[in-house]
């Protein structure tokens, strides 16, 4: 298969499972960590109603979620991925961070969330992703 095919269906591949995992992760979230009682957590609206009722113990399985998605789409990426490996990790992390800055605007949350998710979450997740894809990389 042509290597720029490959790489681009790569990141594609890295885009849908990191978000399959990152969605995993959000909807069995209030399972493990039931959030306030009270709080509709199914709707937008009813998050930005009930944000200021959040304690950070609530906020573990999001940040959970933007890393472990980011850090599983690089990995997979690097894994199929046939040149730039690093980079199209990065594609992913750069891909989800675009994503966890549009979550700010539409949710806001805390200060102290918002900065450890942004700075934490993705680029630091793809690259380490993207590093684990290039040490344990099989072939597809």
């Amino acid at each position: 298969m042509n290597p720029t095919l490959r790489n681009i269906l790569a990141v594609a591949a890295g885009i849908l499972i990191g978000s399959m995992v990152n969605m995993g992760i959000i909807m069995s979230s209030g399972f493990i960590i039931p959030p306030p009682t009270d709080v509709d957590v199914t709707t937008m609206e009813g998050l930005k109603a009930s944000m200021h009722l959040f304690t950070p113990k609530h906020f573990i399985m999001p940040f959970l979620a933007h890393a472990l998605g980011t850090l599983v789409g690089a990995l997979v990426t690097a894994k199929i991925a046939v040149t730039y490996r690093i980079e199209t990790a990065l594609i992913i992390g750069v891909f989800f961070l675009i994503g966890g800055v549009a979550n700010t605007y539409m949710l806001p949350s805390p200060t102290w969330f918002t900065i450890l998710d942004i700075l934490g979450a993705y680029i630091p997740m793809a690259w380490l992703g993207g590093r684990m894809g290039i040490k344990t990389r099989g072939n597809f």
